[in-house]
């Protein structure tokens, strides 16, 4: 059994509107109404996980719905773990920045890379370096922090032309 383009399209636009336990809902009874065969038809022509349809027609069987907690998932961030590195980072960088020398932007700009600055780090403030972030990630904090890791250009001075001054012929 095949399914024709515009079923298939209609049936994958309403998966898109829905979310969560509605969404596995939705799938599950199409599933169900496709009969024998109606997960494999599912993957193939539809593109729908077998996770997610597995999990929808547990659902419906039993009933009780299962709660995503999407706030759970991921990495938590390095300020939880490490409560002072964000002053300790501002510590080692202030004595090695300076405001743009055009005053175009607020930006600092500092001398110091990312590397350097998770050595000092570890050399300073005792940290080890196994619950030290990578540099890439000190990186990140320092512009967030309002650094901006790039060499300090030095304002050039400005040539002086003399201004061309047009002649009245006789």
């Amino acid at each position: 059994m095949l399914l024709d383009n515009s079923v298939k399209k209609l049936l994958n636009e309403a998966v898109k509107q829905l979310k969560g336990a509605a969404k596995r809902n939705f799938i599950a009874k199409t599933v169900v109404e496709l009969g024998f065969g109606g997960q494999e038809l599912a993957i193939k022509e539809l593109g729908w996980t077998r996770y997610i349809i597995r999990k929808g027609i547990k659902e419906l069987k039993t009933g009780i719905t299962c709660i995503d907690n999407y706030s759970a998932k991921g990495r938590n961030k390095i300020e939880e773990k490490l409560p002072n590195l964000l002053n300790d980072i501002k510590d080692i960088v202030d004595s090695q920045s300076q405001i743009d020398p055009s005053f175009k932007s607020q930006r600092l700009y500092t001398r110091i890379t990312a590397s350097c600055v998770r050595k000092q780090l570890i050399e300073k403030y005792i940290y080890s370096n196994e619950e030290l972030p990578t540099s890439e990630t000190i990186r990140i904090k320092l512009n967030n922090l309002g650094y901006s890791l790039k060499r300090v250009a030095k304002v050039q001075p400005q040539k002086k032309y003399q201004k061309q001054t047009q002649y009245l012929s006789n």
